[in-house]
């Protein structure tokens, strides 16, 4: 079986594969939902709990049998169900996944219009928008200094939305998945660009992803950067900050603080879906697995809680 070129190729594409929207998404609104950076301490001690000792498993499983989540499973045919339901899984996820790159991909191309279709100089929100402040906030429902623009999306109910949800509510054809509505093409075409971005990159197997990852790796990184710097020189970026470092003493009570943060190192890290194994099983024998879980995890982890500065 073929290995890696380098030893980087394999950091770089787990840790591609391990940071995503979990890190930049999801941990910070959780971090919003359980009384800010207290929820750390859970998040931290799930890792060492349960995360570390799992995600070391994987890749000990697939570098050692140096097979697939499936074939990796002739040590023990009992578990062979288990290898089935990983490649079940990463099939599904990869479906709805690459709608959301599909949605990346749609609005990256929005944003080269001007005026940009979300902004109350948009054409088709000129009659109906207008910018919150302390005079429009009673009438867009926004507070005082909000300074956002909102849309009038329904004139007759008088229901007030954001300009950013109204458009992309335009993007949907239908109601529900009853009446899914028109094939939306633009969405359509970006979702091929997606999934033929993806064929490109694994065109050569490892000889090809392993070369990509030293951009899609590290991408995210100076976009957070940005994010951060940009975040920094806005009014009230301290307030962000406090609140993200606060310690609530009482969340550590709920069980549900400790719920989510399982859930959260599982979410993030990919334990469970087969894509660590698959991806080990392309190690040298003698690799120093342990090494490799440490940084990759510990790294992973890292990413989540600066990505909280960028979104607070």
């Amino acid at each position: 079986r073929e290995t890696w070129a380098g030893k980087y190729e394999f950091l770089l594409s787990c840790l591609g594969y391990c940071v995503g929207l979990g890190n930049v998404w999801r941990f910070p609104y959780l971090c919003y939902r359980n009384g800010g950076g207290i929820f750390l301490i859970p998040y931290f001690i799930m890792l060492l709990v349960t995360g570390l000792p799992l995600f070391l498993m994987e890749l000990s499983l697939g570098q050692y049998g140096a097979a697939g989540p499936i074939t990796v499973w002739k040590c023990c045919p009992l578990l062979k169900g288990v290898g089935v339901a990983m490649l079940i899984v990463s099939s599904l996820v990869s479906l709805y996944y690459n709608v959301i790159i599909a949605w990346a991909f749609y609005y990256l191309g929005s944003s080269f219009q001007s005026p940009l279709p979300w902004s109350c100089d948009a054409p088709r929100n000129a009659d109906l928008c207008q910018v919150g402040g302390p005079q429009a906030g009673s009438v867009a429902g926004s507070g005082p200094g909000v300074g956002c623009c909102w849309a009038r999306h329904h004139m007759r109910t008088g229901e007030v939305v954001s300009v950013g949800r109204s458009f992309a509510c335009s993007r949907r054809g239908g109601s529900g998945l009853g009446d899914p509505g028109p094939v939306q093409w633009p969405l359509a075409l970006c979702l091929l660009a997606a999934w033929i971005l993806i064929f490109l990159c694994m065109l050569k197997g490892i000889r090809s992803s392993g070369k990509v990852v030293y951009f899609t790796a590290t991408f995210p990184y100076l976009v957070i950067l940005i994010l951060i710097i940009r975040g920094a020189t806005l009014d009230g970026s301290l307030n962000g900050v406090r609140f993200y470092l606060s310690s609530n003493w009482g969340r550590l009570q709920s069980a549900q603080v400790w719920s989510d943060a399982a859930s959260q190192i599982f979410y993030s890290l990919g334990i469970g879906f087969g894509g660590l194994l698959s991806m080990a099983s392309y190690n040298k024998f003698d690799n120093n697995v342990i090494r490799d879980t440490l940084v990759i995890a510990i790294g992973n982890c890292c990413t989540s809680f600066l990505a909280g500065f960028a979104i607070f």
